[in-house]
């Protein structure tokens, strides 16, 4: 029973559900960009390369063939234009976070900056509240 609750507890602390939904809200914004970048990014920068798809463009290692038996065999290709896109959807997350970590770096730092409190004078040496003993005698006369 004792690695049941140890498991439990492990499974219930904030870290381990704050990272399941970070998950589930990375996954999400996956999409999105990768929507963003198809739907968006692409078109554009394939019309003003004279209307490529990006899907499409790929390089033949093998011509599809069919076999002795009949059955076709599907060409060999390099997908070039999908990691294209690919690479445009990473460029996009990673500056995304970059913002993001940027932001959360200066909220943290401008904690770290708060005023403090200002420091308590320091108590007088010995020889200072000599000084202060004579004084104070010298004035009741």
């Amino acid at each position: 029973m004792g690695f049941i609750k140890e498991f439990k507890e492990f499974a219930v602390k904030g870290n381990v559900i704050d990272l399941a939904v970070g998950v589930i809200i990375g996954g999400a914004f996956g999409k999105i960009v990768s929507s963003f970048v198809n739907d968006i990014v692409m078109p554009p920068i394939g019309l003003m390369l004279g209307g490529v798809d990006f899907k499409d463009l790929t390089l033949t290692l093998k011509e599809a063939t069919t076999d002795a038996a009949g059955e076709a065999v599907a060409a060999v290709t390099l997908n070039y234009g999908m990691f294209i896109q690919n690479v445009v959807d990473f460029v996009i997350v990673a500056f995304v976070i970059f913002l993001a970590i940027k932001g959360v770096n200066k909220m943290n730092k401008k904690k770290e900056e708060a005023p403090a409190p200002p420091p308590a004078p320091p108590a007088p040496t010995p020889s200072e509240k000599l000084l202060e003993e004579i004084r104070d005698l010298l004035k009741k006369q």
